[in-house]
């Protein structure tokens, strides 16, 4: 019979049995929080009727033809790209300096 030492120098049985048994009670364990996920996911979406409607009325509806018209509306031509600043850079004194610089330019 095998002796407990030779089954404990055993790579097998000492990193392989621990790796497998780590892998399929993982596999239960997130079962069981994704299961928790898709149930609290189906009780957010039964909305109570008079909740649904409050929330539907302020929602409007966009019509493709009224976003097209406010565009049409709008000066493309006269259009400048303006640097922002970077992230190092102090927003308020790029600012200034890039009204200081629009202002000579007019």
């Amino acid at each position: 019979m095998i002796s407990l030492k030779a089954l404990q120098k055993n790579k097998t049985i000492r990193y392989g049995v621990p790796m497998l048994l780590l892998i399929v009670g993982g596999s239960f364990g997130l079962r069981e929080f994704t299961q928790i996920r898709y149930d609290a996911q189906k009780i957010r979406r039964k909305l109570d009727p008079s909740l649904e409607a409050k929330v539907n009325v302020q929602r409007q509806a966009v019509i493709l033809e009224e976003e097209y018209e406010k565009l049409k509306e709008v000066n493309l031509e006269e259009w400048k790209n303006i640097r922002g600043p970077r992230p190092w850079e102090d927003s308020k004194e790029y600012q200034q300096q890039q009204r200081a610089r629009k202002n000579k330019e007019d």
